[in-house]
C-alpha cells in the first residue's frame, strides 16, 4: 500500500519497521548466550523471539525496554560511531585510492604551480585584500591572499624553512607572531629576500618586511591504484617519497615528471634529455649540472648515458632550469613511488584546474 511521504501513517509504519530490525538484531546477536537461552533472560527472550516472529511491534518494544535498557549518552554514542566509521573509510580511501597533495614549490613550472609569490605596494591591495570577509572568501576561490608583513618588534630576523615550498620569517624576540613567505621572494639556499632583509639582521618595531601577493601551490589527488594495474610509464608525473634518498630533505614527498624506468638508458646533451636514444619531448634541462648517479646506477667513463637498474627511476621537473631533480640527486628508488598525478581540485580559479596533462 502506498503512503504519502512525511505522512502520519508513512511515519508509523517506519517505527514499525525499525522496531521490528532492532528486535531481529538484538535476537540474532544474542542467541548463543547462556544467560538469554537458559537463564534469567529466558523467559523474555523467548517472549521476544515470538514477537519479532509474529511481527508484533508493540510486544517488541515493550521487551526491548526491559532487555536493552538505553545506554547513557546514547546520542553522542551515535555520533561517535559514525565518526569513528567516517574516518576509518576517509583513511582508507587516502591510502588506497586517491590522496591529497599541495605542490610546494615551482618545479613543475608551467605544468602545475607551486606556493608562489609576487611582490607588490601596500595600495595595490583592493578591497578584496582589505576586508577579512571578502579576503577569506577571494583566498577560498583562487588561493590568493595580501600579506603586508612588518616587524612585530624590535629584533634579530630569523629566517628559516618549513620544508614545504615557504620559509617562515619572524623575529627572535616574538617567536609567535610569524609569516609564511613563498620561497621564490627570496635569494635561493640564502634565507634573503630579494632586494630586503635576510636571516640574521635587525629590524626595527614596524619595519616592512615584505609585502605581495602569496599564492598557494595546486592541491590534487594522487592516483594510488593505477600503478597495480600497470607499469609506471615515462612521461608519468610521479609522487614520491624522500625518505632514504640522500641530498633530500627527509620525511617529506617530491612531484616530478618520470624520465627514465628501469632499464632505460638516459643521457643530457645540452640543451635536451635523450632516453634510449631519442629525445624526449618536454623536457629540457638548460643550465643542468653534471648528473651524480649514485652508487646504484652503471655510468661510463667515457660517456654521459647513464643505465638504470632494476627498481631505478630517473625525475625531472618540467621547469628544468630550476628544478632540484634526479640530474642532482640521483634516482627514486621504486620503494618510493606513492603514484601518479590525478586532477588539481584546488584552488578553483588555478589555469590548472582538472586532470594533470
Amino acid at each position: 500500500m502506498f503512503y504519502l511521504p512525511f505522512s502520519r501513517e508513512a511515519k508509523r509504519r517506519k517505527e514499525i519497521k525499525a522496531t521490528l530490525n532492532a528486535a531481529r538484531v538484538f535476537v540474532l546477536s544474542h542467541e548463543d548466550l547462556a544467560e538469554y537461552r537458559e537463564g534469567r533472560f529466558a523467559a523474555q527472550f523467548a517472549a521476544l523471539d515470538a514477537a519479532w516472529r509474529g511481527k508484533d511491534a508493540e510486544r517488541c518494544a515493550e521487551i526491548l525496554s526491559e532487555l536493552d535498557t538505553p545506554k547513557s549518552f546514547a546520542v553522542g554514542r551515535e555520533w561517535l560511531d559514525i565518526l569513528v566509521v567516517s574516518i576509518s573509510v576517509a583513511m582508507a580511501f587516502r591510502a588506497y585510492f586517491y590522496e591529497p597533495f599541495n605542490i610546494p614549490t615551482g618545479s613543475m613550472r608551467p605544468t602545475l604551480y607551486g606556493n608562489w609569490s609576487e611582490p607588490a605596494k601596500p595600495m595595490d591591495a583592493t578591497l578584496w585584500d582589505r576586508t577579512p570577509v571578502l579576503k577569506q572568501l577571494k583566498w577560498l576561490v583562487s588561493g590568493e591572499t595580501f600579506v603586508d608583513f612588518r616587524a612585530p618588534c624590535s629584533g634579530t630576523l630569523i629566517v628559516r624553512p618549513d620544508n614545504n615550498g615557504h620559509y617562515i620569517v619572524g623575529v627572535a624576540a616574538a617567536p609567535g607572531k610569524v609569516e609564511k613567505i613563498p620561497t621564490d621572494a627570496f635569494i635561493e639556499g640564502t634565507g634573503r629576500l630579494i632586494g630586503g632583509k635576510g636571516h640574521g639582521d635587525h629590524v626595527s618595531a614596524g619595519e616592512r618586511i615584505w609585502c605581495g601577493y602569496r599564492r598557494i601551490g595546486d592541491f590534487l589527488f594522487v592516483n594510488r591504484w593505477l600503478w597495480n594495474f600497470r607499469h609506471p610509464r615515462n612521461g608519468d608525473v610521479m609522487i614520491f617519497s624522500t625518505t632514504g634518498i640522500n641530498g633530500l630533505a627527509q620525511g617529506t614527498h617530491y612531484i616530478k615528471r618520470m624520465c627514465g624506468t628501469p632499464g632505460d638508458t638516459v643521457q643530457i646533451v645540452k640543451p635536451d634529455l635523450i632516453i634510449n636514444g631519442k629525445k624526449m619531448k618536454g623536457i629540457r634541462p638548460d643550465n643542468c649540472p653534471p648528473f651524480d648517479p649514485g652508487p646504484n646506477a652503471n655510468v661510463s667513463d667515457s660517456s654521459p648515458v647513464i643505465k638504470l637498474g632494476k627498481g631505478e627511476y630517473f625525475s625531472c621537473g618540467d621547469n628544468s632550469p630550476a628544478s632540484y631533480d634526479s640530474r642532482y640527486w640521483g634516482v627514486v628508488p621504486a620503494r618510493n613511488l606513492r603514484g601518479i598525478a590525478g586532477g588539481v581540485f584546488w584552488p578553483f580559479a588555478s589555469a590548472h584546474f582538472g586532470p594533470v596533462k
